[in-house]
């Protein structure tokens, strides 16, 4: 059986640091959405319209998953239009090859 180490990242997250365990693959995209979300609380506790860490925590969980529902609507939407291109392709292939 192949165990794959879980490895500590620390993630620093508006001046505090978190240690998440996680597999060596997913290191960096770890890293990646920390500084992400750093970014956005940050942004949030700038503007001066939120207080606490706890509501400013919130207002960007909020903010990145309404992000992230858009692009997989829009993903959605995409791979509807291909699957629908791609089958009328198909359909053009075929009367091409049955005349």
């Amino acid at each position: 059986m192949n165990m794959v180490k879980r490895e500590a990242v620390v993630l620093n997250i508006m001046g505090k640091e978190y240690k998440i365990a996680c597999e060596p693959q997913e290191r960096q995209g770890l890293i990646d959405s920390a500084q992400k979300l750093d970014k956005q609380m940050r942004l949030i506790r700038d503007s001066g319209k939120v207080n606490g860490p706890d509501r400013i925590a919130v207002m960007a969980a909020l903010n990145l998953v309404h992000e992230l529902s858009t692009l997989k609507n829009q993903n959605d939407s995409l791979s509807l239009s291909f699957g629908a291109a791609l089958a009328d392709l198909v359909k053009k292939i075929e009367n091409v090859l049955e005349n």
